[in-house]
Parts: C-alpha cells; structure tokens; sequence
C-alpha cells in the first residue's frame, strides 16, 4: 500500500530536514507540502483500489474502498489540521521537524489499523500510532505538566498494551490462527471457547483505553490538559477516529459471530462512557479540561458504530471520524490563541472578534449535535445503526438524554462569547489567514451536517 510507504518516507525526510533546516517556517512549509503530497497519494491509492479486496504483505494487509475512503478523509483532516496550527506547533519547542515527523508516523499507523487483516499488524498499528504520541504529550519541556502527562501516557499505554497482548495470545489459543478472517471462521464454528470469550474481553478492554471509554478514561483529562494544545487537538480527533476504525474492523469481522456474548459489556461500558464524559464535563471550568470529557462523551456515541455491526456501523464510523474532527480541531484552533482557558477567557469575544466568535458557535452546534451540522448527522447514523439491529433501544434513548446535558457545557462556552461582558486576551493577533481557515472549516461542518451524503456515497 503506498500510502504506507509515502507516510515512513516523509517522517524521514522530516527527521533529516530538522538537521538540515533551521527556520521554522521553511520547516512548516516543506511539512505542508509532504501533506498535500501524502493526500494525493491517498487519492491516488483511492481512484485506483479495485472492486475487491486486495491483499498485501503475506495476506497481513487487507485493503478495502472503505479504508481508502477513510484514510484519504483523516489524511484531509490532518492537513487542515497543519494549516490551522502551523504556527501553533511552531511555538511548543525547537524540534519542530521531529514534531512533524512524529506526526506523519502516526499516521503510518492509522493507516495500518485500517487495513490490518493479522493480529500482529493490529499490534504493530496501535503501538506506532501511540508511541510518538508519548513524545508529542511531553514535547513542551518548559511546562511540568507537559512531562506529567506523557509520564501517565506512556504507563497507562504500556498497561493497555500488556492487556492486548494477552488477549491476543489467547485468541490465538482459541483459534490457532492470527489472521481475522480465519479467526471468525473458527470462532463460528467451535463450541463456546472460554479462551476466546476471555481473549475478547481483554482486547475489549486494551481499545477502550485507547479510545478514553469508561472506566479506562483516567488518563484522558490529565493528558489532554498537560500536553501542548496543538497536540492535543490531533490526538483527540484523528488519532482517535482511527483507533475506533479498528475497533469496528475487528468486532465487525472476527467476533460478529459471538456477539451475544460481548453486546451486553460493551453497552455498558458505552453507557457509562456517556455518562462519565458528559456528566464531569459539566462541572469544569477550563474550555480545554472540558473539551477533554467531551472528547470521552464522544466516545460514547462512537461505541454505538461498534455496537451495532451491521452495513451501517461503517458508514457511521466515517461520517462521525470526520465530522468530530473537523469540528474540534477548529475549536482548538480557536482556544489556542487565548491566553485564558476558562470559561471567563471566552467572555466578550464576539465584540472584540466577531468572526472567531461566530465559528467557534458552529463548532459548538456541531459538537452538541445541533441540526444542519455534521455533527447532528455523525449522532443520527451511529444511533440509527444500531436502532436498524432492533437491540439496545433503552442505550439510545439514554444517549439522547446524555446529549441534551451536553447542550449545557457547550453552549456555557457561546453564552460567555455572546451575552457576557469581558476583553479576552489573544496569544497573537489573528492574521486574514487564519480568519480563511477557520471559515473553511465551519463550512465543512455545515456541509457534512446539510450534505452528508458527500461521504457516505463514497
């Protein structure tokens, strides 16, 4: 798969431009490039997938049209993502080349976990997408609470990767075999395997740690907040659409068949997923810390595409993947350049900076699941996925519920923007540049949420 090999070969050629290159902005610039570049190779590996599935590496690697599909959408949103915090991850540190190809390694392991047909590339996909972002979480050496949430990162990842070691192994006993189809197959067709129903569990487990599902969201907060916010935008969006994606990928394709077994955990733990995110979410005061609990809450809905496994599932996953992203990374955007983080740092912003104000109002809407967004359309197909299945109709009627508390703690952000008086301090003045991008963006988020169909006919 070339887009594999284009994302090593760019972080490389960005390790050796750090050593090379001493101005940040030729820096960003040549990183820019290497995006665009990398998103045409996804159009490229897009336009010319054939109509069924291709195998690569010794059967290891399974490409599909959705995959493309999906890593060609999360490929534009990191570029979108570059040209909105650019400047921003400028600022952390003076490793900026390393920056960006820790970036473009995140993605090689995206990309893999889109498209792994092999428990080990399932393995290898998670621990390339997390170990760089250990380093990303810690990168802002002058602040303490950078390096106090990449320590907790990377002890809560290594656990979580114990755990889905051992639950690999014990597939494996189960099934005698680390490829995902032949696993299915063999998991229908024996008896009730105690190994492989412990096996499940432990995976189930390991992925909602990287994913910041209840109960295994303690990291979140702390390291959402500690790490610098340019970073966090990408690990909380793309990062983690492309965890669900392989999340989905496995339940969907090797335990769909035992799903009576696991339904039942897994609903629980999306219920209090919801509930934890959107109920602490509620009770912060810092615009960062609670667009952390968000992004747990998000989860929550997210779980629901796994839940369901049918043909909806996919295209729930892709449609939420892009519009949560977008969304986000516009608020981050936003947020980033105020000096204060609490709700009071937001207040009278739509005098001093009408059009900050109003975007960041879309971003919310979108956020909250308010009509014509791509947001209320991301809630509508996830949830409608699993009403198709007929089960589990007491999760989405608590679901709805749990976003109308959302509506609190969003629009607390837009009430303070709009309706309270204040002089918010800016990082830096905001350049026409940035107003261009932060309206490209709220107008993709408008056009998910009045055109979804741009993503899911693909």
């Amino acid at each position: 798969m070339k887009a594999i090999i284009a994302t090593t070969v760019f972080g490389v050629i960005m390790m050796f431009a750090g050593i090379l290159v001493n101005n940040k902005k030729s820096i960003a610039a040549l990183a820019a490039l290497l995006f665009i570049a990398l998103l045409g190779v996804n159009i490229f590996d897009l336009v010319n997938s054939p109509a069924s599935p291709e195998l690569f590496f010794n059967n290891m690697l399974r490409v599909e049209h959705s995959s493309l599909w999906f890593n060609t959408l999360m490929t534009g949103c990191t570029l979108l993502y570059v040209f909105l915090m650019g400047k921003e991850i400028q600022k952390v540190g003076t490793h900026v080349a390393e920056y960006f190809a820790l970036i473009f390694f995140i993605l090689c392991g995206l990309y893999m976990l889109t498209t792994y047909n092999n428990m080990l590339m399932l393995f290898l996909g998670i621990e390339i997408l997390s170990i760089p972002q250990y380093i990303l979480a810690g990168s802002d050496k002058r602040n303490l609470k950078s390096s106090e949430a990449s320590l907790k990162y990377l002890l809560m990842g290594a656990f979580s990767t114990g755990i889905l070691l051992m639950g690999i192994t014990l597939l494996y006993g189960a099934s005698r075999t680390f490829n995902i189809v032949d696993m299915a197959a063999m998991l229908h067709s024996d008896a009730l395997n105690p190994l492989a129903l412990a096996g499940i569990l432990f995976i189930m487990i390991a992925l909602s740690f990287k994913v910041s599902a209840a109960p295994m969201h303690m990291w979140t907060p702390d390291v959402y907040d500690g790490s610098p916010t340019a970073f966090t935008a990408f690990m909380a969006t793309v990062v983690k659409a492309g965890a669900f994606f392989a999340f989905l990928r496995l339940f969907q394709v090797s335990f769909n068949a035992l799903s009576e077994h696991w339904v039942i955990v897994l609903s629980v733990i999306t219920a209090a997923t919801l509930l934890v995110g959107n109920v602490t979410a509620v009770f912060q005061q810092s615009v960062k810390r609670m667009l952390a609990y968000s992004s747990i809450a998000q989860a929550g809905f997210m779980l629901f595409a796994v839940l369901a496994v049918n043909m909806y599932s996919i295209s729930g996953i892709i449609l939420y993947g892009v519009a949560y992203s977008v969304a986000t990374i516009g608020v981050f955007s936003v947020l980033i350049k105020l000096k204060d983080y609490t709700y009071d740092g937001f207040n009278g912003l739509a005098r001093k900076e009408p059009l900050l104000a109003f975007v960041t109002a879309i971003f919310l809407f979108s956020l909250a699941g308010i009509p014509l967004t791509g947001g209320f359309m991301a809630k509508y197909y996830v949830l409608l996925a699993v009403v198709k299945q007929g089960q589990l109709m007491w999760l989405v009627i608590f679901a709805l519920l749990m976003a109308a508390i959302s509506v609190y703690y969003y629009f607390r952000v837009i009430i303070a923007m709009y309706f309270k008086q204040g002089n918010p301090e800016l990082t830096a003045p905001v350049t026409a540049g940035d107003k261009l991008m932060l309206v490209v963006t709220c107008l993709l988020v408008l056009l998910l949420g009045i055109f979804p169909q741009l993503i899911l006919n693909m």
